[in-house]
């Protein structure tokens, strides 16, 4: 089965592959591997969970560490048949920190058919140039999880949320992606600590719902800024820029990319104006939930085109103070005050 990209036909694939496993049909190589570890750890856990029954375990059920063993132990626990049961299943986690990988693709050329052996790179992936790749593409299953993009993660709670029956308010995404960045598998951790709190018969998340119940404050968000600044509320915005700069281990580009984001997304919205696009055509092409398109009707507003290349000019170069570059004796906080009060004049 060849390799999805991106992450919806990921997701996409995973679905069908968790749905084969949870009904007992397994293939007999799977290569689990991309910068998100999400879907190759919920593909690995599916598999150790559903392949053999409790009993068959002691005896068929073999989980090692790519740092502690080579291909040869691998390859020689993969070709034992299965004792008393239909199938045995052996697990290399971490299997980047594997010397002789590559060596694998020995055995996944002619895999057994009675051996479910699972090799799974954690935030890596296999050389696709190389035999492995190419290899388990024939004779299994290769799942290729892609990071994901600050401004994908928004949808990508959405589609999580509605596979659990629930649906959740833009703005309440929006928090929750700030928070958790592009980290999929806190997003599911923080929706699993959520859900164990909200009342019975809650079917849309609020920004309340995550306020409470994960502990971030959309008071003093990075959300909260890019809205201030776009309806050019200046004395709230550098409020919220000196508190966030106050925050522990706040460094400048946790801001600047969000911000490069948001008016990058302006200057698009410029590109498009004279087409007159309806509504729905803008809401696509920038890449927003329909609901934040007030927003940036005010911004393109408020932002002519001159003054928002501007801006991004100088998320430019506060970006490189912000690594190091020419800030002098200024603070990360100091940075961010400045960056705003320059957008805002």
């Amino acid at each position: 089965m060849a390799a999805q990209k991106g992450y919806i036909e990921t997701a996409r694939q995973v679905r069908n592959i968790l749905e084969d496993v949870r009904g007992g049909i397994f293939k007999c190589v799977y290569l689990l591997m991309g910068d998100e570890p999400y879907y190759p750890d919920l593909v690995c856990d599916a598999i150790l969970e559903n392949c053999l029954q409790d009993w068959e375990k002691d005896f068929n059920q073999t989980v090692c560490y790519g740092s502690d063993v080579d291909a040869e132990t691998v390859i020689t626990a993969a070709r034992r048949f299965p004792m008393m049961a239909e199938r045995q299943l052996v697990v290399v986690k971490e299997a980047q920190q594997m010397k002789s990988l590559e060596e694998l693709a020995l055995y996944c050329e002619n895999p057994l058919d009675s051996t479910v052996l699972v090799i799974l790179l954690h935030g890596a992936s296999a050389d696709k140039r190389k035999a492995l790749y190419k290899t388990v593409l024939k004779t299994g299953v290769v799942v290729d999880s892609p990071a994901l993009r600050d401004y994908e993660v928004p949808k990508w709670i959405n589609d999580y949320y509605q596979g659990l029956g629930l649906s959740i308010h833009p703005e309440a995404s929006a928090l929750l992606a700030e928070s958790a960045g592009t980290d999929l598998g806190k997003i599911a951790v923080e929706t699993e600590k959520l859900l164990k709190n909200l009342p019975e018969g809650v079917k849309e998340i609020s920004v309340e719902d995550i306020e409470k119940n994960i502990g971030i404050s959309r008071q003093y968000s990075i959300f909260e800024l890019t809205k201030c600044l776009s309806y050019r509320e200046s004395a709230r915005a550098l409020t919220i820029a000196a508190h966030i700069g106050e925050q522990p281990r706040f460094m400048l580009p946790m801001a600047v990319a969000p911000l490069f984001t948001h008016f990058s997304r302006i200057l698009k919205y410029h590109a498009i104006l004279p087409q007159r696009p309806s509504q729905g055509d803008v809401a696509k092409a920038l890449g927003v939930n329909p609901y934040f398109l007030r927003e940036y009707d005010a911004a393109v507003r408020y932002y002519p085109l001159q003054a928002c290349q501007a801006v991004i000019s100088l998320l430019a170069e506060y970006d490189y103070k912000g690594k190091g570059g020419d800030a002098g004796e200024a603070t990360p906080a100091d940075l961010l005050t400045e960056l705003v009060a320059k957008i805002l004049s």
